[in-house]
């Protein structure tokens, strides 16, 4: 019995060294398991579903605990400040700012009235027409401060004419529209409220307290695990760690979270999540209704219409008064047809002329949509352009189209972060300003600049980077070569709904029209002023505008091309 239990407590001392042995075995090697069984399970539940976005965005964005761009120098930061003060916008009274609908501007109780010209109610071509315009609120009592955003245009159905008015906010509730009469005839006025001024203050607010409001994301693969994470211009330091894709050119700043089991290097594509909701509180979804308050027409108090005279010859023209306030649009149309005002006589291209005009060119067309829009009506203007397939997403490029018989080269390609387009290959996200850069230039080379869209939900001085760095490549490529012709695309107006008011909206769009057209003033660049081109045309607006409106934009530009 006693050499039974000796040998018993012999194995019972190897089961226990044995199961230690495992023990320890098990602990030392636990972490390398554990990371193994969660890659496998991470990569098979994004093999089924890569399009997750983690985590989800900040709400709102704490700009002290982001990680953003560097501070402006000195030179930028004052130039950041000028032009940030010419596009300022009157701010509603303290006591206006939390009021009910029914203190806010009504366009159906607010009116406008043609104001006689010099004590007489008769006008010539060459003189001004002014009109007065009266804010009310739902009660019908007149406003006592302004603020309210407005568009007024002046058109002839008949003539097929339209030209875009000015308006000058007095800031008690009344605004001046202005117009120069261009053409003889009958002439229409038409005036807008796009939003009441307690609107633009909401519109201001998530401007810069939402920058995210339309989030971004990438996706990360390496052999069978991929992962999704969210990417924007800031993103906050206390939530995960940062991959870095600033721009080692520009300074560009562009942040991704860093995907947990991946590196940096392996982000595949970048695209646009899902739009941010609930951004409105209290009843602040009251300022934002079809029919009601976003683009209505205000009526007239009397004839909304005058009757243009022939210009007089004998007397001293009253247009001297109109220069003197500052009413010089772009241009304006008649007959179907955009006339430029101080720049050249406008041609009308066809498909011979065009090919004509082109010939020996090589094209280069950089931004957003709009101006794909015009790659799009010169690849289907010219014949034998043909487009070569570079296997791009649609709607997104990079594009090129070749007319090997007359010599013609057509390029697009869309501007580098934020954009909002569906996916795009990470490795074709470039920057005009470094794509400019790789230019040559000459006499035979155009270049097409549209960038403004997509900077609409950032605060104004994100664009004004972004500008910047695209002005400074400009001057180069025109210094090196200074027969390069530039042109520059304006914002335009759109179409506007409760949602696309709050991501959109045309008071986004002019606030950084204005600052394009600072920023360029005095360069050799060709502005197309879109934003006047499609206010004082009588169609729908549209985000992007109806072939005849680009047709015009495209006449301009080659009159400049090929002037007569």
């Amino acid at each position: 019995m006693a050499t039974m239990w000796r040998s018993l407590s012999k194995y019972i001392c190897i089961f226990i060294l044995l199961a230690l042995s495992g023990l320890f075995f098990l602990f030392s090697n636990i972490n390398i398991l554990e990371q193994k069984l969660n890659c496998q399970a991470v990569s098979m539940f994004y093999q089924h579903q890569s399009n997750i976005l983690l985590p989800e965005g900040p709400s709102p964005l704490d700009r002290n605990q982001s990680h953003c761009s560097q501070e402006p120098s000195p030179e930028e930061a004052l130039e950041e400040r000028d032009l940030l003060e010419s596009i300022a916008w009157p701010q509603p009274q303290t006591h206006s700012v939390n009021v009910s609908l029914n203190q806010t501007s009504d366009p159906a109780h607010s009116l406008f009235v043609i104001l006689p010209a010099g004590g007489r109610r008769e006008w010539h071509v060459g003189d001004q027409l002014e009109v007065l315009v009266h804010i009310h609120d739902f009660q019908g009592r007149p406003k006592s401060y302004g603020g309210d955003f407005l568009l007024a245009r002046l058109h002839s159905s008949t003539l097929g004419a339209g030209v875009a008015g000015q308006v000058l906010d007095h800031r008690n509730g009344t605004y001046s529209a202005i117009f120069p009469l261009l053409w003889q005839g009958s002439a229409q006025v038409e005036v807008t409220l796009v939003h009441p001024s307690e609107a633009v203050h909401v519109l201001r607010r998530i401007r810069e307290e939402r920058p995210d409001r339309i989030p971004f994301q990438s996706l990360f693969r390496s052999g069978k695990l991929s992962q999704t994470t969210v990417c924007n211009l800031c993103l906050p330091t206390n939530q995960r760690p940062l991959c870095n894709y600033t721009d080692p050119h520009t300074g560009e700043p562009w942040y991704c979270y860093k995907p947990k089991l991946l590196s940096c290097d392996t982000r595949i594509n970048h695209a646009r999540g899902p739009y941010v909701n609930h951004l409105l509180v209290n009843k602040e979804a009251l300022l934002f209704q079809n029919g009601v308050n976003i683009k209505v027409s205000i009526h007239p108090s009397g004839s909304d219409s005058v009757i243009v005279l022939p210009e007089k010859k004998d007397v001293e023209r009253s247009s001297m008064k109109t220069e003197s306030t500052g009413i010089t649009p772009s241009g304006y149309y008649f007959q179907g047809s955009w006339r430029a005002l101080g720049g050249g006589v406008m041609r009308q291209f066809n498909v011979s002329s065009a090919t004509q005009c082109l010939k020996g060119k090589v094209v280069y067309m950089y931004g957003d949509s709009t101006v794909r829009q015009w790659f799009e009506y010169l690849n289907t203007l010219v014949p034998d352009l043909k487009e070569f397939n570079l296997y791009s997403p649609k709607n997104v490029g990079p594009f090129m189209a070749v007319d090997s018989t007359h010599n013609i080269l057509l390029k697009y390609r869309c501007h580098g972060p934020p954009i909002r387009f569906n996916t795009v290959i990470a490795s074709e996200m470039r920057y005009v300003a470094n794509e400019l850069d790789g230019l040559t230039g000459g006499s035979n080379t155009v270049v097409f600049i549209s960038i403004w869209s997509h900077f609409s939900t950032f605060p104004v001085q994100v664009y004004i980077r972004r500008l910047r760095h695209i002005r400074r490549a400009v001057v180069r490529l025109l210094d090196r070569a200074s027969g390069t012709l530039v042109v520059l695309r304006s914002a335009n107006l759109q179409a506007l709904d409760p949602k696309v008011s709050l991501y959109n909206s045309d008071w986004f769009s002019v606030q950084l029209d204005g600052v394009l057209r600072a920023m360029f003033k005095g360069l050799d660049v060709l502005l197309i002023d879109a934003w006047e081109m499609t206010l004082a045309h009588h169609l729908p607006h549209a985000l992007h505008p109806p072939p005849i409106i680009i047709k015009n934009m495209i006449d301009n530009i080659l009159s400049h091309v090929c002037p007569e």
